[in-house]
């Protein structure tokens, strides 16, 4: 089963920002995992919690991270 990713204005925003630099490739490679199976270990995913209770963020380095939402429509 293969999901669909959608992605908010912001995440547009940053991705502009995000081409060409060294974390470029494993965001992508963060982004392929996620649209197979957003649940998959490795990489590890982690919960989040606080504001954010009920996304997910994987690590892109040490500085950043991608964070996301799974959604069920139907």
């Amino acid at each position: 089963m293969s999901y669909s990713l959608v992605y908010t204005r912001q995440a547009r925003k940053d991705a502009k920002k995000l081409k060409g630099t060294h974390m470029a490739k494993k965001a992508k490679e963060l982004l392929e995992v996620i649209q197979e199976n957003p649940y998959a270990d490795p990489p590890p995913f982690e919960a989040l919690v606080g504001d954010l209770k009920g996304a997910y963020a994987g690590r892109v380095d040490i500085e950043g991270s991608l964070v996301y939402d799974v959604v069920q429509y139907g």
